[in-house]
């Protein structure tokens, strides 16, 4: 494998609910950000679309979004609707992989909140109470600009708070 080429790929998601976001804090076995509040998400497997018929000749299409589906569900215990793309990002883990990570928000649509082993605690949040959080660099940004979208502005690009 190149490891110049080789990354790992990582979709998150914002859920909503009742005008709040879903925040989860990672347990301390976590090999990246142990211990930080973050959002719900995985890696892609092969597993996510290699046993299913593909949509085309040569792909399979809605593939973060299904894996979106199946990590929160995985995750929280939570199903979700209404998935759109707000951002993405780039960051070398610990071990030194490389990991694309693509950004999404989601609606609740049915459950409660049931966290695995991957997440010690749970929380739903105002934008101000998030601030109140340990969160993983770079999430209190994603939730003001998702913030700002539901207030009815545009999704704009992210950027650092000042």
């Amino acid at each position: 494998m190149n490891i110049n080429k080789a990354h790992y790929v990582v979709v998150t998601g914002i859920i909503i609910k009742d005008g709040k976001f879903l925040i989860t804090k990672r347990a301390p076995t976590e090999k990246a950000f142990p211990n930080l509040w973050t959002v719900p998400g995985g890696k892609l497997e092969l597993k996510d679309y290699e046993g299913r018929q593909k949509d085309t000749n040569s792909h399979w299409y809605n593939i973060f979004e299904e894996l979106l589906k199946r990590e929160v569900k995985e995750e929280t215990s939570l199903d979700i609707k209404n998935i759109k793309y707000l951002t993405s990002l780039v960051f070398i883990r610990p071990d030194g992989i490389p990991t694309v990570v693509v950004s999404l928000f989601a609606e609740h649509y049915n459950g409660a909140v049931k966290l695995n082993d991957e997440s010690i605690d749970y929380a739903w949040v105002t934008l101000d109470e998030a601030r109140n959080y340990e969160l993983i660099d770079g999430i209190y940004e994603e939730l003001e600009m998702l913030d700002k979208h539901l207030k009815g502005g545009q999704i704009i690009e992210w950027k650092k708070r000042i």
